[in-house]
């Protein structure tokens, strides 16, 4: 498909729709699918249909402004690319490289995975704007320490260790196909450092941290007051896309606790089912500093490479500048809780389709 096709999409659901044609169906299921039963992924989508607007009228919102400062950068949107393992498997010819380069271009941050291609150095000459660095911890502090100090000469402005996968979870979809996803097939990597990570080595790590130190995996208010008292700089709201532990909250359901928590002594970040503006919307008028995509941009990817993941971010831009103004907002801190209602009924049961309504996919859900 062309890039003048991709460019003429008018919705994301056309995009996604176009991702699922290219995708074999191992590829789809890493992408799309989760643990177990997937009701961790379904709560993500259901917990940000559960709150509803309360629009404002008659506020000038003939000019909307929807950047905000993060880590140094004035990004166009609240809107990161969350780090995604094994991209060479949705884009074989660059891995991830074409989707930093779109949010580069775009202008917005972008975090990359310690388990996806391109590797940190190509990243870094190949993408100036800035970028955030997660890491899977599988080796001792020494291992940690030396990945550390080449994060921090390359100049990422962020160290991201994910806290939610102390053990690999059974995804199901995988299982049954008996298919190993790339990124566990990497050699020498010892995954039992994993699950012992704790506190203790968290101090160890900020203690050598000179740039933004970022816990991804948190999913209480309690995690949340440990990562403030062990100097986490970003507290990061995931469950992994429902892809670890299964029948855990909705991401979204989280937030709140964790705002409150955190008190202002850190920023917060969430992701988890966000697809559409308006969920974005939702999470900033809760408190999140910024909102991280992950299976919304992989479905980028797919579908047209980095045009695919411009395309899914001018659509997300398009989306939030009309919710905005139509609840009466012209800027992210004019966005209070006030602005939700947080028990509204949903109009539709929860899959991984339902943020994109009107458009059919078949054998969509396996």
């Amino acid at each position: 498909m062309s890039e003048q096709t991709i460019a003429a999409m008018r919705t994301t659901s056309e995009i996604v729709k176009l991702a699922r044609q290219r995708l074999d169906q191992n590829a789809w299921d890493y992408l799309t699918g989760g643990a177990e039963t997937e009701t961790t992924l379904l709560r993500n989508r259901q917990a940000l249909d559960e709150i509803a607007f309360r629009p404002r009228v008659l506020n000038n919102v003939s000019d909307i402004d929807l950047s905000r400062e993060f880590l140094g950068m004035k990004m166009r949107l609240p809107v990161f690319l969350a780090p995604i393992g094994g991209l060479q498997q949705i884009c074989p010819n660059g891995g991830g490289l074409p989707a930093l380069k779109a949010a580069e271009d775009f202008g917005i941050l972008s975090i990359l995975s310690s388990v996806t291609e391109p590797g940190m150095d190509v990243a870094k000459a190949e993408v100036k704007s800035p970028l955030g660095y997660q890491l899977y911890v599988h080796g001792d502090d020494a291992w940690v320490f030396d990945i550390l100090d080449q994060v921090q000469a390359l100049g990422f402005v962020a160290f991201c260790l994910t806290v939610d996968t102390a053990i690999y979870s059974r995804r199901e979809r995988d299982l049954i196909k008996g298919h190993t996803p790339r990124g566990r097939q990497r050699a020498g990597l010892d995954r039992d450092y994993q699950a012992k990570l704790d506190w203790d080595q968290i101090d160890r790590i900020r203690d050598k941290c000179k740039v933004a130190l970022v816990a991804k995996g948190i999913a209480t208010a309690e995690d949340a007051r440990l990562a403030v008292e062990h100097g986490i700089d970003i507290v990061y709201i995931s469950n992994h896309g429902g892809r670890q532990l299964d029948h855990g909250r909705g991401a979204i359901a989280v937030l709140p606790e964790v705002v409150e928590a955190v008190d202002g002594k850190a920023k917060v970040v969430v992701d988890g089912g966000f697809v559409r503006g308006t969920d974005i919307i939702k999470a900033i008028a809760l408190g999140a500093d910024a909102v991280g995509i992950g299976k919304l941009y992989g479905w980028g990817l797919a579908a047209g490479g980095q045009e695919g993941v411009a395309r899914v971010l001018d659509i997300l831009e398009e989306e939030m500048q009309v919710s905005m103004g139509l609840l009466g907002a012209n800027a992210l801190d004019k966005l209070t809780p006030a602005h939700l209602y947080r028990d509204a009924r949903p109009v539709r049961a929860p899959s991984v389709t339902s943020g994109f309504p009107h458009i059919k996919f078949p054998d969509f859900d396996y």
